[in-house]
């Protein structure tokens, strides 16, 4: 008797235990998988387009899935990774040592991150602007002041954009007092399309894809301007922001687009990042004009001879 009052007391503390752990004020514990469940991401609003294609994508393969996107800049992606709340970012950079140190002390792991694609950011001029072609010292001397040209980004201290001119450009210097900031990337295009002496710079993805009505309709307010090539093996070449020329390494102002994934089980974060790596993904940043970064699909010309 003792011992069955012993059995059913710890049955009893196991329901409790199990009850406690399933449930939160009444309502039970929800997992996500690679298929389902609903997740928060962050992504750099410069690569708004392309990441709406994806996402498109995956949210009607897998209709039980819900991933809730933000788009903003930079530096608040990589803010927004530090709080519970946020899965996944969408960035043009990856993690540094300190920053994969501090997350390891938080979470006991490390993020995952890796590069999907490359994108470039792409120079614009108004579309009765008299010169559209750049040297990367032309550049230099517009970005720090010295050309007297309003030079528009989508934001002046926090974006990816902003970040690689002042690093890749400008070697680290300051901007000039010609730089202005706008809210976002379809604003640059706004004001360059209104004023003829501007420059702007903004993600390829949203002036690349020829095919999109919206697009379609700003390359008719702007034009793209053709970057001096340092790679290219001739001398004088000159390329416009494309996924050739991207490809190629033909166009100076490329950059990487990656994934960082706070996750330390297979999850939706998961699913969502090996679609993007994997073929219909790759596809998607293809369409889009930019460059896969995991699959090449580039045509080949053979000629098959038959036997005799």
């Amino acid at each position: 008797m003792q011992k069955r009052r012993v059995y059913a007391g710890m049955v009893a503390i196991v329901w409790m235990v199990f009850a406690s752990c399933s449930s939160n004020n009444g309502k039970k514990a929800i997992y996500d998988t690679p298929q389902q469940g609903t997740i928060r991401i962050s992504v750099d609003e410069s690569f708004k387009p392309v990441i709406e294609e994806e996402l498109k994508v995956y949210h009607s393969t897998y209709p039980n899935s819900n991933i809730v996107v933000s788009y903003k800049p930079e530096v608040d992606c990589f803010r927004d990774l530090q709080s519970d709340s946020t899965r996944m970012i969408i960035t043009a950079r990856g993690l540094n040592d300190n920053e994969l140190a501090w997350y390891k002390q938080q979470l006991q792991f490390k993020p995952t991150w890796d590069v999907v694609a490359y994108d470039a950011v792409a120079v614009i001029t108004n579309i009765h602007s008299k010169d559209s072609v750049f040297t990367i010292q032309q550049l230099q001397d517009i970005l720090a002041g010295k050309t007297p040209i309003t030079a528009v980004m989508d934001g002046k201290n926090a974006t990816s954009t902003v970040r690689f001119l002042q690093d890749s450009v400008l070697k680290g210097a300051a901007f000039g007092k010609n730089v202005v900031a706008s809210g976002s990337s379809q604003e640059v295009i706004d004001i360059v399309s209104k004023t003829e002496d501007a420059i702007g710079f903004v993600g390829l993805s949203w002036v690349g894809d020829s095919y999109d009505p919206v697009q379609q309709a700003n390359l008719k307010r702007i034009r793209l301007g053709l970057v001096e090539c340092v790679k290219c093996p001739e001398k004088g070449a000159f390329a416009k922001p494309s996924q050739a020329t991207i490809t190629y390494s033909q166009y100076p102002l490329a950059r990487p687009l990656y994934y960082i994934l706070k996750e330390s089980a297979t999850g939706l974060g998961t699913g969502f990042a090996n679609f993007m790596s994997l073929e219909r993904g790759q596809l998607i940043f293809k369409s889009s004009f930019l460059a896969p970064a995991k699959m090449g699909f580039l045509k080949r010309t053979s000629n098959i001879k038959s036997a005799d």
